[in-house]
């Protein structure tokens, strides 16, 4: 089942390139057969999911969520220098300046969204994630006039995954940045990129707006001596002008707040045994996304980034000679707090310590490791946010959605397995009898027949009558096998056909979202492209939206 509706095409943007309608249809997500069932009861608010969480996702009491919010003590005015100080280099946008001068003032809020420093953002997903951010500040802003939203995009950038972060996927390829450098990537200098820069222009050069975008690129990549610095360069030329703020929580001012919470994990190792008890409970049903480690916290410095470990009256950075006694770890704390980064399980306490935040925007892996958290942000007194799970888009250019309806495809059909896709197409268009249901009934009605007399002649012959009636179905069902993969090879130019949409809508058998880039989609649209994925979005919703030029 799908909802559709209709836009004509209607934007401020003078450069835009889409010049055909757009429409919009949605699909329930559970029913797209890429969500997993966490999420599907997640969204419902089915016990016993619902336990897990402060805040129905679909009608979220945002009210509420700012009353609790409004109770926790804030240095609002040590985020606020620390932002302006981390703008420092960056043509900083006035929308950008105006609301981190905001979240000085005590009735403003915010809300966020998380994601790495993936070079050139990596998946198509990371835009859709800040772009609803962005929405619900919008939307929030005009249900609470007296109150002040701010859209930030908290960047992970100490995660250390270089295998993750280092690639993205362009026309089809893969795109890696080769470099021998470890520890967190933010931190990485941006060398050896501008090669991977020349081979994006080699692959979008021919869209109208590739000039601008590739000096956007440049500008970041080349302008900047590491990949956090670049990424908020990037993120602030394509987002800036709705205000997004971004937030680099490898900064002293910001670990400095979660020095208690910190001395508290090294030295009793709470968050493991409140963590460990709410997945006990949570695995009953539904797979764990995180488990949680005796420290939940790694060791940053130049060009490492190691987990600690306790090891008798020791504190031992993992594969490194270094090691700290009690006395020697805590005044590492407190004099470079910078160089304790939290990993998944105190990661969002961070987040929630430092920002005035009321909501956050997750993929799915996101919400499921967030459903384990509330009892440890209970433990310290951090008020637990909304959780939305991220908008999710299929984009399907003209010539995808001529195709598409050209097959007879309909749009929750495209979710569909291709083979299954095919068989039906066939079904629906040939003239030969694939279905041989009046030779099924035949079959029953014969050996209906027979079992009666089976049983006048001997009772123990109805089991093997029945085992010959079984025989006889398989057969048929083979022979009808047969007849579709006969019949099939009249179709096999309609069958490459509907191979072809899904694998450019599908790349991989992926969601288009979780393989692409959004690359060359600005490169073709511009910035019209965020205004027509914010026109159409919803922030709160449970829906999966497909975007099709008519």
């Amino acid at each position: 089942m799908f909802v559709h509706s209709n836009f004509a095409l209607v934007t401020n943007n003078i450069t835009a390139n889409i010049t055909a309608p757009l429409s919009c249809y949605h699909v329930p997500i559970a029913d797209t057969g890429y969500f997993s069932p966490l999420i599907a009861d997640f969204l419902t608010g089915r016990e016993p999911l619902r336990s897990f969480y402060e805040y129905n996702p679909l009608q979220p009491d945002f009210k509420r969520a700012m009353l609790l919010k409004a109770e926790q003590p804030l240095r609002r005015d040590i985020l606020a220098d620390a932002l302006y100080h981390q703008y420092k280099g960056i043509e900083i946008r006035e929308e950008v300046r105006a609301n981190i001068g905001l979240l000085q003032a005590t009735n403003t809020f915010t809300v966020c969204t998380a994601h790495q420093p993936n070079i050139f953002t990596g998946y198509l997903y990371f835009v859709y994630k800040i772009l609803q951010t962005i929405k619900l500040a919008q939307d929030l802003q005009r249900q609470y006039p007296d109150k002040h939203f701010v859209p930030v995009y908290y960047m992970g950038s100490e995660d250390a995954d270089l295998d993750e972060l280092g690639s993205i996927f362009l026309d089809g390829g893969k795109l890696t940045w080769n470099t021998e450098q470890t520890g967190a990537v933010g931190r990485m200098e941006t060398k050896g990129l501008e090669t991977l820069i020349e081979q994006i222009g080699n692959s979008i050069g021919y869209a109208p707006h590739a000039p601008e975008l590739l000096e956007m690129l440049k500008k970041a990549y080349l302008g900047h001596s590491n990949i956090q610095e670049a990424t908020l360069s990037l993120v602030n030329d394509l987002f800036g002008c709705y205000g997004l703020v971004v937030l680099i929580p490898d900064n002293p001012a910001f670990k400095q707040q979660l020095i208690p919470v910190m001395e508290e994990e090294l030295w009793r190792q709470s968050s493991e045994a409140i963590v460990s008890k709410t997945i006990a409970n949570l695995s009953e049903h539904y797979k764990v996304q995180a488990n949680p480690r005796e420290i939940n916290l790694f060791y940053l410095d130049r060009n490492i980034r190691q987990r600690i470990v306790k090891d008798g009256e020791l504190w031992r950075i993992l594969h490194t000679s270094l090691s700290f006694t009690g006395e020697e770890l805590k005044k590492e704390l407190y004099e470079h707090p910078e160089r304790f980064s939290p990993n998944v399980i105190l990661r969002g306490i961070l987040q929630e310590t430092i920002l005035p935040n009321i909501a956050f925007i997750g993929g799915g892996g996101e919400v499921a490791y967030w459903l384990e958290l509330k009892d440890l942000f209970r433990h310290h007194k951090v008020p637990y946010p909304v959780i939305l799970l991220r908008n999710s888009f299929l984009w399907i250019n003209k010539d995808q959605h001529d195709r598409q309806q050209k097959l007879g495809i309909k749009t929750d059909g495209l979710f569909e397995d291709t083979g299954l896709l095919i068989n039906r197409y066939v079904h629906e268009h040939t003239n030969a009898a694939l279905v041989l249901r009046e030779e099924y009934a035949a079959i029953e009605k014969l050996f209906s027949a027979i079992e009666e007399k089976a049983k006048s002649i001997d009772i123990t012959l109805v089991a093997t009558t029945n085992a010959e009636k079984s025989r006889a179905i398989k057969s048929i069902g083979k022979l009808e096998h047969k007849f579709l993969r006969a019949e099939k090879k009249k179709f096999e130019w309609q069958a490459e056909q509907i191979n072809q949409l899904k694998a450019r809508l599908f790349p991989g058998n992926s969601l288009q979202e979780r393989k692409e880039n959004f690359l060359p989609y600005y490169a073709q649209y511009g910035p019209a492209f965020f205004d027509h994925l914010l026109r159409f979005l919803n922030p709160v919703t449970d829906q999966f939206c497909i975007i099709a030029e008519e």
